[in-house]
């Protein structure tokens, strides 16, 4: 299959749910509605939408089921950018070839653009209108999926301590795979959980992708760990060795460039291995899987 022209679909395809779902700019307040969709179309790949819909087909859904919850996915993972790149963690000036958000809209409205996009999220996942012909079951379980992912024992648990490694090199290989399952992977593989969940996915069938998840999620934080040293300013829309600058706690500084580069590949295997009982529904989220480690933004 042709990847760049699926994701280029498929990313139209959420975008234009995301244009129907925000509140829009000429609704009060608009400065923070502006600052909310500045982020949300920013230009991302829209990678965590697009497995969440990937993962629902693979397991015999439709494209419906799963896309209000992958739009909610993605305000979910816009607020963590928004919050991320804020002078009191990153401190960043670009993100996605763009200037940061509050480098627009000043940095309390940043910090509110986030917490309005965390919200909108769950009262998209909880809108019954939305998610029409889904099973409340089904919806429950996508609610705490993501919710968990994202807080404490997840994506925000990843961040904390991701904040507190840095600078110290003495970081152990453990605390660098704390930080990536957590912080990037965690998301990821509730992505594609979520997905499968949405789609009715069997035990079998949802132990499958849930391994799929964990593989791919560690291995897109490595390739973004490696783009860091190898790629451009240009090529990934932010200063490239930020993370090295900084004294971040990332594979290359703790294994090395080769062996990053080896352990992504690895990964990529397992992703394989675990999609071998879903068969060819499945082939967009092996391709998926090969485009995070080989992207150059």
């Amino acid at each position: 299959m042709d990847i760049k022209s699926y994701l280029k679909e498929r990313c139209r395809v959420v975008d234009g749910a995301l244009e129907r779902y925000l509140p829009r700019e000429d609704d009060l307040p608009f400065n923070l509605h502006r600052a909310m969709r500045y982020s949300v179309f920013a230009g991302g790949k829209r990678v965590r939408p697009i497995l969440m819909l990937a993962a629902c087909e693979a397991v015999g859904g439709t494209v419906d089921q799963a896309l209000p919850a992958a739009c909610a996915l993605e305000m979910i993972h816009t607020y963590s950018l928004i919050h991320d790149d804020l002078p009191a963690m990153d401190d960043d000036d670009f993100r996605r070839g763009n200037p940061t958000n509050h480098k627009v809209f000043g940095e309390a409205t940043a910090i509110l653009a986030g917490d309005a996009l965390l919200t909108e999220a769950f009262i998209l996942l909880s809108d019954d209108g939305a998610s029409a012909g889904v099973a409340p079951v089904a919806r429950l379980q996508v609610i705490r999926e993501i919710a968990v992912c994202a807080g404490s024992r997840g994506m925000v648990g990843g961040q904390v301590v991701d904040m507190e490694s840095e600078g110290h090199r003495d970081i152990d290989f453990a605390t660098v795979q704390y930080i990536h399952t957590h912080k990037t992977g965690a998301l990821i593989k509730a992505s594609v959980r979520s997905g499968a969940l949405l789609g009715g996915a069997s035990p079998g069938q949802l132990d499958a992708v849930t391994r799929y998840g964990e593989a791919i999620g560690l291995a897109f934080q490595i390739a973004d760990d490696i783009l860091d040293i190898e790629g451009t300013t240009e090529e990934i829309g932010k200063d490239a060795g930020s993370d090295e600058a900084r004294g971040k706690a990332t594979y290359p500084a703790v294994i090395g460039l080769a062996e990053s580069k080896r352990l992504a590949a690895e990964l990529v295997d397992r992703a394989f291995e675990a999609l071998s009982p879903l068969g060819a529904p499945a082939e967009p989220l092996r391709q998926i899987a090969l485009y995070i480690i080989k992207r150059k933004s």
